[in-house]
């Protein structure tokens, strides 16, 4: 049984907004500074702007205008770069910024359609130097954190003389501030790679103080726990989770990647903190088309609970700003009021002022619920506050009530005091996630194919470790260092093969029926007389495993029936006959007992098992070969070479290549894959920068070299791809690393399509993939992978988020090959035969195919405006109203419920 508990947020999917629900106009740049660049409340979107040397702010409303399109102004701010900025929690229009000029100013913020007032509210002058970060306090109005270079202070904006408290200076840049949830604590992170944790109205000095790692940012989660961003000793990005009440070391990690792209991440990922294991969880991966400069995320009451949105960011880039919407997929979305998902929320009324906070208050902001059923009526704002215009809205000024401004007798009143708020999404009939209302679903496959080009159905696969019961724990000796060319492990689907760091090129045979811990003993091996090269299992027979020495020998190995139990010394078959060292073996895809092999020697060899001798010689590489793959029918075998050149060879026909092209141009390594029904071959590899990537070729031209290919990352490890010919989709892993990108590759522009990728918890040695028929298709998995790390086995199901997942997904699972059965002998391909797999379904009896489901009515979210607009009679009021009077009473002429109790007799009543 899982003792980790399943959560409500596991399948939330991030849905990019389309390109005409931007915001547009936007001049973002990229500034050095330690706040964010954007900020949002349920009303409006503050961000930086590269105009005025970073010292004016962008600004727009969260949603459109009455004419659909958002209107973007500037406000002039500062006299120098704006390094951070927040909006008021009790106030949608107020905001603080921060800046290199030294001071901190309040704004009372309009419409962006309207005039916006140049001239703050506020203005205080710490007079500490450049100040860096600001955050409201979260239950105390007025009260502020402000961040100089070295020392966090504490500030009462009702008094703009002095701040409240200047805590103990630390010793080096302060990079964050962030505040505990019910206010009482504040904590800070800082360039000299200290956490500190304050109780500024108790003492100057951190009541909790540890080592962290470099660059890190610090936010204070749920209960005591907090989180921490940054890198550690091998520059690898992590996140920490730390209980507040003892920093002696971090109550769980989670490493998420080994290096930031040169041109700003692609990728907002999104986790859930649970405080009961596991602590620290990924719930989504989201790929963006744009660089990321800032993410802002809006309030929980500006949310559309109704579609089961549960967060809502807007990601500033270069030139726009993107919503992103992640939902929860539920049943009955957009029709009820899901409660386990909306817990009640903290409002928007401040519990004390600051200076009651200061003397010791420590009460909390009531909390509301998100039900739209359980919300105060409101009336809607209207689109033109023309009552404004006129000067109708009472407090503040005449000029801010022509300006359309919020206003209340100070500016850091809250909303409740002077307004009534405006509608929140949520409650509003033409708006489902605050972005436009959506067209028909033709018109938007079509919108999003003209403006995103083709969309995948597996854009979102997501990489789930499985349950620890089917792990292979304590794995010892590890071969770290096994050449490029090997995958590093081997397996199918009886058991693993497992190089070990032990004299003699010993191999671990270890069984996956039975998983757990590996005894502390020597485990079953097999012993080669030299070092491993490569290895791997015959597809065909499950007990053989073809092992290539540094020796130039290729030793063929046939495990006993029922798993080893010892160490076998002596090998089934011993191949020999090239004179250096062996590079890589591969078995035939179609035909049992035939095997390649690749040398220093700069042949490719191919052997007939059946006989123990070499059938085919094939020449024309003048460098070290890289890799090697058979076609999909078994015909072609491709190369991909140091020499830079990409080789297709037809074995039976030519010892020469039939065809030659460029390939990438770095000398790291390369390998190569056949793709799309064998028409082409996708090679990842190096170019001239030593920057990764993949390549895609034309199987029938490769002197035109490669007709389409992307960069991935800058790193020393070579990619290895899995392609599923089922989906089409390759999967690339790197030894060493945490990341695993995924592809979709299809055959016409744009050729490659972006997926989620998975990120492990360490660096894994390597990856195995297992036959199809391991995918649990309840469950829409598309490929079972084993992951190698240094200790462990685990395995790893990438899977597509489906909603209907009691039905078979017949548009994800195709007839799949029986690719681990012979379709032919090695004698009969050599002699010119050419065979084909069987194929099988993988839908299981008593699923019924998703395309024939019984069609559901389309459900109208929202009643039509005629319903509202017609005006029913007094009659028809009494009407309706003494029908469900009579419906809830019921027949008159029933019995009564407690006519058909029994009684009970008198020896059973208590004395």
């Amino acid at each position: 049984m899982n003792r980790f508990k399943t959560s409500k947020y596991k399948n939330t999917t991030p849905k990019i907004a389309k390109k005409d629900e931007w915001i547009n106009n936007v001049r973002a740049g990229s500034f050095s500074c330690q706040g964010n660049h954007i900020q949002a409340s349920s009303k409006l979107v503050a961000f930086n702007s590269e105009q005025a040397g970073g010292g004016m702010l962008g600004l727009s409303s969260v949603r459109p205008g009455s004419d659909g399109q958002w209107t973007v102004t500037h406000i002039s701010c500062h006299s120098d770069l704006v390094t951070d900025m927040d909006f008021s929690p009790f106030d949608e229009s107020l905001l603080v910024t921060c800046s290199a000029d030294e001071t901190v100013k309040l704004w009372r913020l309009c419409d962006p359609e309207l005039e916006q007032s140049g001239t703050p509210e506020l203005t205080l002058r710490p007079g500490q130097g450049r100040l860096e970060l600001v955050h409201f306090h979260p239950t105390s109005s007025g009260l502020l954190a402000v961040g100089s270079a070295r020392s966090p202070l504490i500030w009462d904006v009702s008094s703009q003389d002095a701040p409240l408290a200047v805590l103990e200076p630390h010793g080096d840049q302060v990079q964050s501030l962030s505040w505990k949830r019910d206010g009482s604590l504040l904590a800070t992170s800082c360039k000299d790679k200290m956490l500190r944790v304050f109780d500024p109205r108790a003492q100057l000095t951190p009541v909790q103080c540890l080592q962290n790692n470099k660059d890190s940012r610090v936010l204070w989660t749920k209960d005591e726990l907090l989180l921490t961003t940054g890198f550690d000793m091998m520059r690898n990005r992590e996140l920490k989770l730390w209980d507040s009440r003892k920093l002696s070391s971090s109550v769980s990690s989670l490493s998420i990647g080994t290096s930031i792209p040169p041109s700003g991440d692609t990728v907002i990922d999104c986790y859930e903190i649970s405080s009961s294991e596991p602590l620290l969880s990924q719930v989504s991966h989201c790929l963006t088309d744009s660089s990321t400069r800032g993410v802002a995320m809006l309030p929980k009451m500006a949310l559309d609970v109704m579609s089961c949105e549960v967060v809502r960011l807007l990601q500033l880039t270069d030139s726009c700003i993107v919503p992103i919407s992640y939902q929860v997929p539920r049943k009955h979305s957009g029709q009820e009021f899901h409660d386990d998902l909306y817990p009640d929320t903290v409002g928007t009324t401040a519990a004390m002022t600051a200076e009651e906070w200061w003397q010791g208050g420590n009460q909390q902001v009531e909390k509301v619920s998100l039900n739209p059923n359980k919300r105060p009526k409101t009336k809607a704002t209207p689109e033109k506050p023309a009552s404004a215009k006129k000067g109708l809205i009472s407090g503040g000024s005449k000029e801010d009530q022509a300006r359309g401004c919020s206003t209340s007798s100070s500016p850091l009143s809250t909303p409740s005091s002077s307004a009534a708020p405006s509608r929140s999404p949520s409650s509003t009939s033409g708006l489902s996630s605050g972005f436009l209302p959506s067209p028909s679903p033709s018109q938007s496959v079509k919108a999003i194919q003209s403006l995103m080009g083709p969309t995948s159905k597996f854009r979102h696969i997501q990489g789930v470790v499985m349950h620890r019961d089917t792990h292979i724990t304590n794995i010892r000796g590890l071969n770290l260092t096994t050449p490029g060319e090997c995958d590093g492990f081997c397996a199918n689907h009886q058991r693993v093969a497992v190089p070990l760091a032990i004299a003699g090129g010993q191999i671990a045979i270890v069984e996956r029926s039975q998983p757990g811990r590996l005894p502390d003993t020597a485990v079953p091996t097999v012993q080669n007389s030299g070092n491993v090269a490569d290895f791997c299992w015959d597809p065909f027979d499950p007990r053989r495993l073809a092992v290539a020495g540094e020796d130039a020998k290729i030793r063929v190995w046939k495990v006993p029936e029922g798993g080893l139990k010892g160490t076998l010394t002596e090998p089934e078959l011993i191949l020999q006959g090239h004179t250096e060292k062996i590079y890589s073996v591969k078995f035939h895809p179609l035909a049992s007992g035939l095997l390649v092999s690749s040398s220093y020697d700069l042949s490719v060899r191919l052997w007939d098992l059946d006989r123990g001798e070499q059938v085919k010689l094939l020449t024309g590489h003048e460098d070290q070969v890289f890799g090697m793959a058979w076609s999909p029918d078994g015909k072609l075998l491709a190369t991909v070479c140091k020499d830079a050149k990409v080789r297709i060879y037809d074995p039976r026909k030519s010892t020469a290549p039939v065809q030659e092209g460029a390939g990438p141009e770095g000398h790291r390594g390369a390998r190569v894959v056949w793709v799309c029904d064998g028409k082409y071959l996708l090679v990842s590899g190096f170019d001239s920068l030593s920057e990764r990537g993949i390549y895609l070729y034309s199987a029938d031209s490769l002197s035109s070299g490669a007709i389409a290919s992307i960069p991935i990352s800058i790193s020393p490890s070579t990619l290895i791809p899995f392609y599923d010919p089922d989906t089409g989709v390759v999967i690339l892993s790197g030894k060493g690393e945490n990341r695993v990108y995924i592809y979709e590759i299809v055959p016409e522009e744009p050729y490659f399509i972006e997926c989620s990728s998975f990120t492990s918890s360490e660096p894994h040695k390597g990856f195995a993939f297992l036959r199809k028929t391991e995918c649990n298709v309840r469950d829409v998995e598309v490929a079972v992978g084993l992951m190698l790390t240094k200790t462990t086995i685990e395995p790893v199901a990438f899977k597509v988020p489906r909603v209907k997942k009691e039905f078979f997904q017949d548009d994800v699972y195709t007839d799949t090959a029986m690719w681990w059965e012979p379709a032919l002998t090695a004698s009969a391909w050599l002699s010119g035969s050419n065979g084909q797999h069987k194929k099988m379904s993988l839908k299981p009896k008593d699923m019924t195919p998703v395309s024939e489901a019984p069609k559901e009515a389309p459900v109208r979210k929202y009643l039509p405006s005629s319903v509202y607009l017609e005006e029913k009679t007094d009659e028809q009021k009494k009407e309706e109203l003494l029908s469900a009077m009579v419906a809830k009473l019921g027949n008159m002429d029933d019995p009564l419920p407690q006519e058909s109790f029994e009684g009970v007799d008198e020896d059973e009543w208590d004395d």
